[in-house]
């Protein structure tokens, strides 16, 4: 039996003593004291009554459950938070990695056309160069002279690469020979009559020697910079 239903049959039974004692003293012509009786018999069975724990048991029950929803509703609520920082952390790094990529794809591409623009212009300006046969005659030459033929022959931003070379070749002499090899020329043309190419007066004419020089210079090293980069790591070209 609950503890509602024991309290409840205690209550009854009290109630029904106390009827039948007031009754009985009635009967047997008893004093007022039994006409008491039954007041204090309602006082304890309001204190019976009001003693029931079936309602507050509901109401703490009550209470367990809303707290258990609001502990799995903050959990529910850290746990969709935390998955989203994660989905934002990674779609960030996606969008660095995809930005990176992309900018390294342009920087590659801006500096193939930089070469490629570099090299048009080096081109043009070859074919830009004043061909050996628009110098006058000359007897002879100083090495000035010389050196203002090369600068019409070789583009600009080449002749300081092909000046070094000639400085330590022949020091501008367009007559300096080799005595033990026979290298003869600005540019030491090993042997010497490889110049005939340039033209036949590679004897004697510098802007012969010079277009001579230059061309094997774009040939074998692909310009006089590549050349005078060869040159100073093996002393030779």
């Amino acid at each position: 039996m609950s503890r509602i239903s024991v309290r409840g049959f205690a209550v009854a039974s009290a109630t029904a003593v106390t009827t039948v004692g007031a009754v009985v003293g009635v009967a047997a012509g008893g004093q007022q004291q039994g006409s008491s009786d039954p007041i204090e018999a309602t006082a304890a069975d309001s204190t019976l009554l009001a003693d029931i724990p079936a309602g507050q048991q509901a109401v703490a029950q009550t209470a367990s459950l809303t707290q258990q929803a609001d502990v799995q509703s903050t959990a529910a609520d850290a746990e969709a938070r935390k998955s989203a920082e994660e989905s934002a952390r990674k779609q960030a790094a996606k969008d660095a990695k995809a930005k990176k990529a992309a900018a390294d794809k342009a920087a590659a591409e801006k500096l193939a056309k930089e070469r490629e623009a570099k090299k048009e212009k080096e081109i043009a300006s070859r074919s830009a160069t004043r061909d050996s046969s628009s110098f006058p005659q000359q007897a002879s030459y100083t090495i000035a002279e010389v050196q203002a033929m090369a600068r019409q022959i070789v583009p600009s931003g080449q002749f300081q690469c092909f000046s070094n070379i000639v400085d330590h070749e022949s020091t501008w002499n367009y007559k300096a020979t080799n005595p033990s090899s026979g290298a003869y020329g600005l540019v030491q043309a090993l042997p010497a009559g490889k110049m005939a190419s340039a033209g036949a007066d590679w004897q004697t004419n510098p802007a012969t020697q010079i277009k001579w020089g230059l061309n094997y210079m774009n040939e074998r090293y692909g310009s006089p910079c590549d050349a005078w980069s060869f040159w100073q790591a093996n002393g030779h070209y």
